[in-house]
């Protein structure tokens, strides 16, 4: 099997800012549709209430910002200003309600605009524990039960604990389909070119789980036997990119500059927890549990202590990449304040890194590939960069 046609219908899927598939989807169920923006929300939470979870990463560089810019300062990220101009010229229409997940004080501003823009639909901010106590935990149980009462009365639909443990299973098998293809990428870069990866990850916000999982399993078949010639690259690790997605045009850019990317974290929230959620007597708890203690380091969650950047430096090893590129969305203020303590991370432990920021509809796109080809060859000359 070829993997052309799988990446191909994933482009198309990304490029669909009008969300077809997602109207097909409920001509086709009958079913209701929830946005969600970066980084995490509990997607099993919706699937289980019998509503398909969507994920909105703004419009990319096929939207032009016109209304969008009327409400926000310039000096934010584009993704709410994207988000606002989708909304605003009906793009967003098929969903029956948004989710604004915490992430910082823009997304948090942006859900009351949403309530005010569109009073008659659905609209929650999300908010998660930072401190990971017994205190936490329960303020998060609360918050997804409210979440759960509410999502069953917009759908109708009783998310009983067997239809709960049904969706964790679902989830879980997604998540072990990425992870095996993000191993697969790793050990073979070759085999997996990131663009394409980052085309099969988009496509999961808008597909049904198990189709998407479905697809996975398609393309890690045909990656495996695929005869894709090996570079001399240099193994790079992408940070940065939480939340604000870069355009395809800037993953292009980066993997064709000589670096093969081996781990990243854009689309985070498909892959924000470490392992599989339990299957059991009570899955809301289990699905707590596994937010209390079992997920990424990130920069919208709190770690206590002087840890910033030892996941990095861990996912550095992990991968056996030969450096760092910092790709932070221009003005992500999460992203930007982490930055500091990364490079330290990384400093001490001797690993190279280069950094830039980027917009979603950036034109910069030349630049980024001159900055990462340079980083490349720095390595492969001298092996660090000062």
């Amino acid at each position: 099997m070829d993997t052309q046609p799988i990446i191909d219908r994933c482009e198309r899927l990304y490029r669909d800012i009008g969300l077809g598939s997602v109207q097909a989807w409920k001509q086709r169920t009958g079913g209701k549709a929830i946005g969600h923006l970066p980084v995490y929300v509990p997607r099993e939470l919706i699937h289980a209430a019998g509503l398909l979870p969507v994920g909105i990463m703004g419009g990319g560089d096929d939207v032009e910002i016109i209304r969008g810019d009327a409400y926000f300062q310039s000096y934010i990220c584009h993704l709410p200003r994207s988000t606002v101009e989708l909304g605003l010229a009906g793009k967003l229409d098929c969903l029956d309600g948004m989710l604004f997940p915490a992430i910082c004080d823009v997304i948090r501003n942006l859900s009351g605009m949403w309530q005010m823009m569109f009073p008659h639909k659905y609209i929650k901010y999300l908010d998660f524990p930072q401190t990971f106590n017994d205190a936490g935990r329960e303020f998060y149980r609360f918050e997804m039960a409210e979440l759960l009462l509410e999502l069953e009365a917009l759908s109708g639909i009783h998310a009983s604990a067997e239809r709960l443990n049904h969706s964790i299973t679902l989830y879980n098998a997604n998540r072990r389909a990425l992870a095996e293809l993000y191993d697969l990428r790793a050990a073979e870069p070759h085999r997996v070119p990131t663009s394409e990866l980052y085309l099969l990850q988009r496509a999961g916000n808008v597909l049904e789980v198990g189709e998407h999982t479905t697809m996975l399993h398609d393309y890690l078949g045909a990656a495996r036997i695929s005869n894709r010639p090996l570079r001399d690259n240099v193994r790079v690790v992408a940070t940065g990119l939480f939340c604000e997605q870069p355009p395809l045009s800037m993953v292009r850019a980066m993997e064709n500059s000589g670096c093969y990317i081996v781990d990243d974290d854009w689309v985070l929230g498909a892959r924000y927890q470490l392992g599989d959620t339990p299957v059991g007597d009570n899955p809301l708890a289990a699905i707590v549990d596994s937010y209390m203690s079992g997920t990424v380091a990130t920069a919208t969650r709190y770690v206590e202590g002087d840890d910033k950047g030892a996941f990095l430096v861990e996912q550095v090893r992990q991968r056996q990449a030969e450096g760092v590129i910092f790709a932070a969305a221009s003005f992500c203020d999460p992203a930007l304040l982490d930055r500091p303590m990364g490079q330290k991370a990384l400093a001490e432990a001797g690993i190279p890194y280069t950094s830039f920021t980027y917009s979603e509809n950036t034109g910069q796109v030349q630049v980024i590939k001159e900055q990462a080809g340079t980083f490349a060859d720095s390595i492969k000359l001298w092996g660090a960069v000062t």
